[in-house]
């Protein structure tokens, strides 16, 4: 490959970096549905043609953002490196961290209730996604339970999926209400009721 080709791979890669980082904080700040292509073609310094170029459709953006920040956050708090206990606790972490960002948590709870529907454009990312992620809680439980933290007669199948529950939940009721709902200390109270004593 030319050195004109990989300069130009990469300068398309960085573009596209740029495009995902903007996109995610203008769906932050406004929501989706208000945030507009030509909003993030103007933060980035492309015309609306030039964004267009890279993600056809709002929603192609949207898909790339969330699997954007799956992506990041993963990355952030090890989760794709972490087993057992020690990824429970970086999944409250991440909860933590998401307190500091409304704008994504509303994001994610109105998309993930849209897309039940089977024709939304989300559709397979989030069934894809919640596969995953409880696969994740449910390894993390199993973790526990081998290595003797996990109390007696506890399911981790049935934990991982009560755990991943509990963190939707928790997040709609912050939405609702932000400064009476802690997140984080309300899944780390549920986690610690699952754990054996000082674990």
């Amino acid at each position: 490959m030319s050195d004109v080709l990989v300069r130009g791979y990469a300068n398309g890669r960085a573009r596209r970096q740029l495009i995902l980082d903007e996109a995610t904080t203008l769906f932050g700040e406004v929501g989706y549905r208000s945030a507009s292509l030509r909003e993030v073609a103007a933060r980035v310094g492309l015309s609306h043609p030039g964004l267009l170029h890279h993600f056809p459709a709002k929603q192609a953006l949207l898909l790339a953002v969330l699997e954007h920040r799956d992506e990041v956050d993963a990355e952030r708090f090890g989760l794709d490196r972490l087993h057992g206990v020690e990824l429970l606790r970086h999944l409250a972490d991440l909860v933590a961290f998401n307190a500091t960002r409304p704008g994504i948590v509303e994001l994610y709870c109105v998309l993930s209730a849209e897309s039940t529907a089977a024709d939304h454009p989300a559709h397979d990312f989030f069934v894809a996604r919640y596969a995953r992620f409880v696969g994740q809680c449910v390894g993390g439980f199993e973790g526990a339970r081998a290595a003797g933290l996990l109390r007696p007669g506890i399911d981790p199948g049935t934990a991982g999926r009560a755990f991943v529950a509990l963190m939707d939940g928790l997040q709609v009721q912050w939405l609702l209400d932000r400064d009476s709902v802690d997140m984080a200390a309300v899944l780390r109270a549920s986690l610690a009721d699952l754990l054996v004593a000082g674990a």
